[in-house]
């Protein structure tokens, strides 16, 4: 069984610019207002969700370890 990420979406910062669901249609969805939610908020890892986080203009989407909550994206710095 391999890695399990908590999906979060800032919705007070998503621009709805729709990256998220071109990357990761499986994974993320957008309302009516144009703002992103992740379809699961805990899901298996994956390089769709990880291409959607880092392709998001504003940052608004944190992955982190479901269990540890070790942030995997956005990157410290």
């Amino acid at each position: 069984m391999g890695d399990r990420w908590h999906v979060e979406v800032d919705r007070s910062v998503c621009i709805g610019s729709g990256m998220c669901v071109n990357h990761a249609p499986d994974a993320f969805h957008l309302d009516t207002a144009r703002q992103s939610h992740p379809r699961e908020e805990d899901r298996d890892a994956g390089e769709q969700v990880l291409a959607a986080a880092e392709g998001c203009p504003v940052e608004a989407i944190t992955l982190t370890l479901v269990g540890s909550g070790e942030v995997v994206f956005p990157p410290e710095e």
